[in-house]
């Protein structure tokens, strides 16, 4: 009987957490505990010879509930998506007429105070009322998942809006500054002949051909008590460097704004005590495997034909998690480099993995090699953006948002504070299980349990494997 893969959660969730001998023998449905007699059993898993068995009319009613349950959630997902794309199409139509209003202010202020038929007052005034109407504008409109790729005319638009603003700004500073010299300027009639002016001359002439040159600046300063170093000969233009003296006193915005408060309050609802370091390095560790390694392309390399067994997996993330904690601890005293330790260990295609894998990820077979490709590319990206959250906001903003991934997407692994739970009720399965088939290292309870509580990778890929097959850390 073919089972589809929208139906495997649906199926896992009805199976018994501690099933009977004759269900793993086969002799009776897991699913609604009535012998099969002449019914043909479904196997399972997790082989065609060994773990629980279905019968056909439970797993046709429950493939069918899936497959009903998937639809309605492809249609609402579907109604949802129209619903936000026509709520957000009006607001980017209106978001993109008020860009194009005040570029075509702005544009209109440049050409005004380029001529000579406004007053200088008047371009001042007008400046000011453009200024106000660009501070006026509202945030971009967010756009929803469908209508992600139109969001870039939004960002062109806001583009071309901020190049009339520069070149308005240019122009309105050009015309006020040379009035302003003509202002304080005694008149020079004697100056008109030369000029060749109209009659009725004020004698106040325009002041653009005046170059004081590159280095005046430095002498005009010094007369003021301000003391500038000259730069080097052949400096860069005037406006480069007026450009790039307004981009260095732009306010650097923070990665994570609010984490302290935030975070505090939820891993405290949690149950993550955030003032007891050594258990928020241990979450934070926890959430940068999480993140950095397990997450995303792992999960496409995990499906491979040759790739690792969830038990390897599981012993590999269990070692990663000590390099994660130790590269974390060395960071709070010698800078965000120490984390470089811990991605060259975790994306190491050589390195054979833990729990005496002899797996590497070099071995995964060619179809596989871009979700490996990838899967480097997120660690280093992933530990990227942790150092810079420590090089902005401090080592404790980094482990607070590395605890609360851990607290969202690994509760229950090892090195977060619920891990002993976990471990008891594993092994209150465990107890009740048939062991006759499972590796050699899980024959003393005594022993597991301590191995587990301390370090899991010890009892090894195979023992890990046959722990994940029957779900006794879930």
């Amino acid at each position: 009987m073919h089972i589809p893969e929208y139906a495997y959660a649906l199926i896992r969730s009805a199976l018994p957490s501690v099933p009977t001998s004759r269900q793993v023998g086969a002799v009776d449905c897991c699913l609604c505990d009535r012998p099969f007699e002449d019914r043909l059993p479904v196997a399972l898993g997790p082989t065609p010879e060994s773990g629980l068995f279905g019968c056909h009319p439970c797993l046709r009613r429950l493939v069918t509930q899936a497959r009903r349950a998937r639809h309605a959630a492809l249609a609402q997902d579907a109604e949802q998506a129209l619903e936000q794309e026509a709520a957000w199409r009006p607001a980017r139509e209106r978001h993109l007429a008020r860009l194009d209003r005040v570029r075509q202010a702005a544009e209109a202020v440049a050409e005004l105070a380029g001529g000579d038929r406004t007053e200088p007052l008047q371009v001042a005034w007008l400046l000011v009322s453009l200024e106000s109407a660009y501070t006026w504008i509202p945030d971009a409109p967010e756009p929803p998942a469908s209508a992600a790729e139109e969001a870039t005319e939004l960002k062109e638009e806001g583009f071309r809006l901020d190049l009339a603003m520069i070149t308005a700004r240019e122009a309105v500073a050009d015309r006020l500054a040379y009035h302003l010299l003509n202002e304080a300027q005694p008149p020079e009639p004697e100056m008109c002949e030369e000029f060749e002016c109209p009659e009725g001359c004020s004698g106040r002439h325009d002041s653009t051909h005046i170059d004081c040159g590159p280095d005046e600046v430095f002498d005009d300063l010094l007369r003021h008590g301000v003391t500038v170093e000259r730069p080097e000969p052949e400096p860069p233009s005037p406006r480069l460097m007026a450009l790039l003296e307004g981009a260095g006193t732009q306010e650097k915005r923070t990665p994570l704004p609010g984490i302290e408060e935030g975070a505090t309050a939820v891993l405290a609802h949690l149950g993550i005590d955030t003032d007891d370091t050594d258990v928020l390095v241990s979450a934070a560790a926890v959430g940068l495997v999480a993140d950095a390694w397990r997450e995303g392309p792992m999960d496409r390399i995990h499906a491979a034909d040759d790739g690792p067994s969830d038990g390897e997996i599981f012993a590999q993330s269990v070692d990663l998690y000590r390099w994660a904690r130790a590269a974390l601890l060395a960071a709070r005293d010698d800078g965000p480099e120490e984390l470089l330790a811990f991605v060259a260990i975790a994306s190491d295609l050589d390195l054979p993995w833990a729990g005496g894998s002899p797996f590497t990820l070099r071995a995964v077979s060619e179809p596989v090699s871009e979700p490996v490709a990838e899967f480097v590319q997120q660690v280093d990206d992933r530990v990227w953006f942790t150092t810079e959250v420590i090089r902005e906001q401090g080592w404790r903003a980094a482990l607070l948002h590395r605890a609360l991934s851990a607290a969202s997407r690994a509760p229950h692994h090892f090195g977060m504070p619920s891990w002993s739970g976990t471990v008891s009720t594993a092994m209150e399965r465990l107890a009740l299980l048939d062991r006759s088939d499972a590796p050699e290292a899980l024959a003393d309870l005594t022993a597991v349990r301590a191995t587990l509580l301390e370090a899991p990778d010890e009892l090894g890929a195979e023992a890990l494997d046959w722990i994940s097959r029957h779900a006794l850390l879930e």
